[in-house]
């Protein structure tokens, strides 16, 4: 330790100055503390090769039939099938990382045909145990049917080999007004639990594609989830410590103590910060499982019309502390017009209104008037979106709005037929 104290340039004055600025350089290089914590400490996170995917129908086959029912002997009482068994924790139908498909998606009679244990309104329940989670996906929609026909073909498969009971509600804004994606998802979650009790609600983009089924669709039991950390789009890493965008998940519980989602935020941008302030001023935190596993596709797309930059986003999250409280559940009003049991999917057609910044009636397209009567319901309202075509801008009279199972390749009309339920719709509160 002698050389120590002499000159600068001795030898070991310049071997420590060269080891500090070395770990100075590893420290930065690393992403400060936490990056070489990381490195010293080995974490358990789970390592997946994406560059040899299975398809994502893969397993599929082997989904179970159910067991057939006892025989009945003699003349006593008639035999009761036996309780099925709990479903396996993880499933044993997981493959890992799956392929995505981007372009070309099949007609939704092939992916119906291709998907033949899933019922009317996109539901799901395993036919040889009893599911231990009950999922709704809620996807806020509007004149993406390319998109939602890809979502469909993927997101079936995927969710049957996790053994789930599940179901896909489709919230279609009516009308061209402005864009509201949160006020959908709070439409979408009150209508998905009037069908039933969800112990989960998953709110998801329908241009977002998981690609690891061990990313399980389920909820955490005390904290909101967010799912989709690691997207191709910010090249597979979180964008910002609270991004809550894409894919999340909260119970009934949860969302209620959040007040649910703002209703305020017409256009893009803004609303996924809203809620993740709203996670954390109501007590709670944001979960999220490993990098590894939350990877997602995004379908690329051009900006929608009615759509654009929300240009008080930065105005209303300043005041989220003060109005998370009075703006969300508890404000919400729309207007269902109408309810569809599709094939791959339950269908709603909502009117949530207007941007209160446009003039009355201007967000709507010409010759196009929003409903008067709460029961009414537009030509349009109740049609399939995966199935639109572009048509003359008129709008016609029609009957009183239907909750209707859809045979496969069925037209979907806003009227009542055989064995449907004719359903009231007006406005909500």
């Amino acid at each position: 330790m002698a050389c120590c104290g002499r000159s600068l340039d001795s030898p070991c004055t310049l071997a420590l100055l060269v080891g500090f600025q070395f770990a100075f350089v590893l420290y930065f290089s690393l992403g400060g503390f936490k990056g070489l914590v990381s490195v010293l400490v080995h974490t358990a996170e789970p390592e997946f090769d994406y560059s040899r995917p299975h398809d994502v129908y893969t397993n599929l086959s082997h989904v179970g039939a159910p067991p057939a029912p006892p025989r009945r002997s003699g003349t006593g009482p008639p035999a009761t099938a036996a309780p099925l068994r709990d479903c396996q924790l993880p499933s044993p139908l997981l493959v890992g990382p799956v392929s995505v498909h981007l372009s070309a998606p099949l007609t939704l009679d092939e992916i119906k045909r291709r998907n033949p244990l899933v019922s009317p309104g996109g539901r799901y329940r395993p036919p040889d145990c009893e599911p231990r989670h009950h999922t709704a996906i809620v996807v806020p929609y509007r004149n993406r049917q390319t998109h939602l026909r890809a979502l469909l073909y993927h997101l079936h498969p995927f969710l049957q080999r996790q053994q789930i009971h599940y179901s896909i509600y489709i919230v279609q804004q009516w009308g061209n007004g402005t864009f509201n994606r949160a006020k959908l998802l709070n439409v979408g979650v009150r209508e998905a639990l009037r069908d039933e009790d969800w112990s989960c609600i998953f709110l998801h983009d329908v241009d977002l594609l998981p690609e690891n089924d061990h990313n399980t669709y389920t909820c955490h039991r005390q904290f909101p989830t967010h799912l989709s950390v690691a997207m191709d789009k910010f090249r597979y890493r979180l964008p910002y410590p609270q991004y809550f965008g894409g894919v999340s998940a909260v119970t009934p519980d949860q969302y209620m103590k959040m007040n649910g989602f703002p209703n305020q935020y017409w256009g893009w941008g803004g609303e996924d910060d809203d809620i993740a302030a709203r996670i954390r001023l109501s007590g709670m935190k944001i979960v999220r499982p490993p990098v590894a596993i939350g990877h997602y596709k995004m379908i690329k797309h051009k900006g929608d019309r009615g759509n654009e930059q929300n240009p008080r986003r930065f105005d209303l999250l300043k005041r989220t502390r003060l109005n998370w409280r009075s703006d969300g559940l508890n404000s919400l009003t729309y207007e269902l017009l109408s309810k569809e049991l599709e094939p791959l999917y339950t269908n709603l057609t909502v009117n949530i209104g207007e941007d209160p910044r446009l003039p009355q009636g201007k967000g709507l397209a010409p010759g196009r008037a929003p409903p008067v009567h709460p029961r009414g319901a537009g030509a349009g309202a109740g049609r399939d979106p995966a199935r639109q075509e572009k048509r003359p801008e008129r709008r016609e009279s029609a009957a009183a709005n239907v909750t209707a199972a859809k045979p496969v390749g069925a037209k979907t009309e806003p009227k009542a037929t055989n064995g449907t339920t004719r359903e009231k719709t007006g406005v909500m509160k």
